[in-house]
């Protein structure tokens, strides 16, 4: 898959060459390209944005520069995201969404005031938003959009790891995981985990799923489609919470 990001801050991605993702990029699994929308201002000042029609505070990044931005790398399987605080919230099925099935993906990070509505409307297939708060530009937002959308690309992570982990197809959140040492500050590891018998280790991950849904985020339980020992196990942990509370 490529990215491309347009940015008027490049430089804020350089932290993407490091860890799981750099290396993903290393082997070719992935490119992301960074396209700086200053480069494509005709202002001698470079100049990309200027006052809001109307009056406001701020400054709109100007539709020319966007646009001139854009054609510079769309292609015709090119999907435009507009990381916006008014898109759709990314959720896990929708990342997974989009690393099957789409081959290209621009991402265009507003800054200032954001960017002239008429080229938003004009190239972008879709806006997203990264949680119900507002951030300077959108360049972190895309960051996170590369992370999660790279991670369910073949062969940069193992596929184990993203079928376990929170928010995974499963609707859990993911169990608790130990490493050495088996004591620390006098708390073990538990029992069933270093006893080598894998059904009941995935039995044990499977309940510490629930409680932990349950504890934490309630409300995906709703989605999950529990076997009738395991709604009896939910049901028990609720007696029992309950009953501590009081």
């Amino acid at each position: 898959m490529k990215f491309d990001v347009l940015t008027l801050f490049p430089e804020m991605f350089e932290s993407m060459k490091q860890s799981i993702i750099g290396r993903a990029i290393e082997n070719n699994l992935l490119e992301v390209n960074l396209v700086n929308m200053r480069d494509f201002s005709k202002d001698k000042h470079k100049k990309v944005d200027d006052t809001v029609y109307g009056g406001g505070a701020g400054m709109l990044i100007k539709p020319d520069i966007v646009y001139d931005s854009y054609k510079s790398v769309k292609t015709e399987k090119s999907k435009v995201i507009y990381l916006s605080p008014q898109g759709k919230i990314l959720t896990q099925k929708k990342v997974i969404d989009f690393a099957k099935n789409e081959q290209h993906i621009i991402l265009l990070c507003g800054h200032y005031e954001g960017i002239d509505q008429r080229v938003i409307d004009k190239i972008v297939d879709e806006e997203i938003s990264i949680g119900d708060y507002v951030l300077t530009g959108g360049e972190i937002p895309a960051m996170v959009f590369i992370d999660c959308v790279s991670r369910y690309l073949d062969g940069v992570i193992s596929k184990e790891s993203v079928e376990e982990e929170s928010f995974s197809e499963n609707g859990l959140l993911e169990y608790p995981q130990y490493t050495r040492p088996e004591i620390f500050e006098g708390l073990k590891v538990p029992e069933v985990l270093i006893s080598g018998h894998h059904k009941n280790i995935d039995d044990w991950r499977r309940k510490e799923s629930i409680k932990i849904t349950y504890l934490k985020r309630p409300e995906l339980l709703q989605k999950v489609k529990l076997t009738d020992s395991e709604k009896k196990y939910l049901k028990e942990l609720e007696n029992t919470i309950k009953n501590l509370s009081n």
